[in-house]
């Protein structure tokens, strides 16, 4: 079974970017989804960017434009980079890895979940 490391968060001011990582352990890393979700402090899970093992990408309209998803599937990882980021992208994002053939629905109740890392966008 795959396992997840993230990585990229940190502080940054309205208007900035930053890149997020998540690199995955296990083989057939290219027969996984991967999705970015995020949570803030009283809301739910979200989703907010996937990508398939083929590079298929899907967005949340929050975030079209400002957010792309990529995989390095030699490097077994995907990564999100985040421009133009906004106060309200302030959230714990986490990734998460589910076969290709899952629904969303099956990847958030049988994916794979890495530990999450802290985004803040904030002047």
């Amino acid at each position: 079974q795959v396992q997840l490391v993230e990585s990229g968060g940190g502080l940054v001011q309205p208007g900035g970017s930053l890149r997020l990582s998540c690199a995955a352990s296990g083989s057939a890393f290219r027969l996984y989804a991967m999705g970015w979700y995020r949570q803030a402090p009283g809301k739910q899970r979200e989703l907010v960017a996937s990508i398939s093992g083929g590079r298929s990408t899907n967005y949340a309209d929050s975030v079209k434009g400002r957010f792309t998803a990529s995989r390095d599937n030699a490097k077994n990882t995907v990564y999100l980079q985040m421009n133009s980021l906004k106060p309200e992208d302030t959230a714990v994002y986490y990734c998460n890895a589910a076969p290709n053939y899952y629904s969303d629905s099956e990847a958030v109740a049988f994916g794979t979940w890495g530990q999450g890392t802290q985004v803040t966008v904030s002047s």
